[in-house]
């Protein structure tokens, strides 16, 4: 018997309803994907096609209006503390200072923990994302990165199965987006955290993901092929442009942004194994197990 992935979409469909007298807009169908614990999942489409609302699916804060999420074979039907997500704004609370920012997590998720273990947590973790130094300062007196590394620091906090995140360094400039893609790159490396991201920087999933998924525009937008990077790991942003594979690779997610669908990259990954692009795969129906 084949063992379930970590996360498994099956047939997943949303449709917002329309003013009177127009018809509903259905934004994706026939969504089917799997993400395997451990792995590094970029989305990549343009805007209209439904990325965030799926990762806010996979997040328990909207419902499909079709189809099921399975995270370890039980039905996602609400918002949960075993999925991290961090947002483009980094949604911290103004009058909390970092370490309280974090510790408010880490509390919810851990109530039994004592005031030392949630403050030995708060602090591994602020450690992890570079700002030991600015621990007891409130968010006003950060600059925008800072903000979003502690944005990431209270979503790993709370050791998360899943970290959801939607286009997290959209708005910051390139040098910081770069420091802080480099140090999420590391967390996840040494932690084997299980991610699901946004990206429109096809670079940033070629340097981060392990598989990256393509969808077609929208309405009625599909994923339309499931990329495998065939880049060696360990992966840094300084080498990752002298490997063979990373030109046509490449090439091939910017033609389909550029021209949509078409014949899928044929390269092994790095090991020889699977195939750097596949059609999503469809799945069969589930048993549904209630969380």
């Amino acid at each position: 018997m084949t063992t379930p992935a970590f996360i498994q979409v099956d047939g997943l469909e949303k449709t917002f309803p329309a003013p009177m007298g127009q018809e509903p807009v259905t934004v994706f169908q026939n969504l089917d994907f799997e993400i395997e614990k451990g792995e590094f999942v970029c989305l990549i489409g343009h805007s209209g096609c439904g990325k965030s609302t799926i990762l806010n699916i996979l997040a328990g804060l909207d419902a499909a209006t079709d189809g099921y999420v399975f995270m370890e074979n039980r039905q996602v039907t609400g918002p949960g503390l075993d999925r991290g997500v961090v947002f483009q704004g980094h949604a911290l609370m103004p009058w909390l200072t970092v370490r309280e920012n974090v510790a408010f997590a880490v509390k919810s998720r851990f109530k039994r923990h004592s005031k030392d273990e949630v403050n030995a947590q708060v602090e591994k973790y602020v450690e992890m994302v570079g700002l030991s130094h600015a621990i007891d300062k409130k968010p006003h007196q950060l600059s925008g990165g800072m903000r979003q590394r502690v944005g990431i620091a209270r979503a790993f906090a709370i050791e998360p199965k899943m970290l959801l995140m939607d286009e997290p360094f959209g708005a910051l400039d390139a040098l910081t987006r770069g420091v802080i893609q480099d140090e999420l790159l590391a967390i996840c490396q040494a932690t084997e955290q299980t991610v699901f991201m946004i990206t429109h920087d096809v670079d940033e999933a070629i340097l981060l993901a392990d598989k990256i998924l393509l969808m077609t525009n929208g309405p009625f937008a599909e994923v339309a092929e499931c990329a495998y990077n065939p880049l060696k790991k360990p992966r840094s942003r300084q080498e990752m442009h002298h490997d063979e594979h990373y030109y046509p690779f490449r090439n091939h997610l910017m033609d389909f942004l550029v021209n949509g669908p078409s014949t899928p990259y044929a390269d092994k990954a790095s090991d020889g194994t699977p195939p750097a692009m596949e059609e999503a795969p469809r799945s069969g129906p589930r048993r549904v197990v209630n969380a």
